[in-house]
């Protein structure tokens, strides 16, 4: 099967009835499909008719997967900010705003603002500045534009 082909069957996947997803999974799987919803049907098989017209993972990536998934370690995790920009709970962020000094104190699950938590240092800047602001950038830890 051809790349051109792989695209229109994988573009022909949303207008199918669930039937005929059900019919493709089993032809393509040789099992009962699962009991999930078309998005989860559809997304599946559109990766299994790639996975059949080029083939799938090589033999060391699965044996490293299997590793991973004995050892307990989650390949696909990643830290939710970058190693740069990591702030230790206990930690005071400083900032002086039009004549105002606010502080910041950094929580192990978010930020603490004036005795309110809050979920992100954007949401702090955002509450203080009353407009859009990257907390970061806000707290001077962070030029405006920078990607790290």
């Amino acid at each position: 099967m051809n790349s051109i082909e792989v695209i229109r069957q994988v573009a022909a996947l949303p207008g199918m009835t669930i039937a005929e997803l059900k019919k493709l999974w089993t032809d393509l799987h040789q099992t009962e499909p699962p009991a999930f919803n078309r998005t989860f049907l559809e997304k599946r098989l559109a990766y299994r008719l790639q996975e059949v017209a080029h083939g799938g993972l090589k033999r060391e990536s699965e044996k490293r997967l299997e590793r991973m998934a004995v050892s307990g370690v989650e390949p696909l995790q990643e830290p939710k900010r970058p190693p740069g920009e990591q702030l230790l709970p206990g930690t005071k962020l400083v900032r002086e705003w039009k004549g105002e000094e606010h502080r910041c104190t950094v929580l192990s699950d978010g930020f603490e603002y004036q005795g309110r938590k809050f979920g992100s240092l954007s949401a702090v800047a955002n509450f203080i500045t009353g407009t859009k602001w990257n907390g970061f950038v806000f707290f001077g830890m962070k030029k405006q534009g920078d990607k790290q």
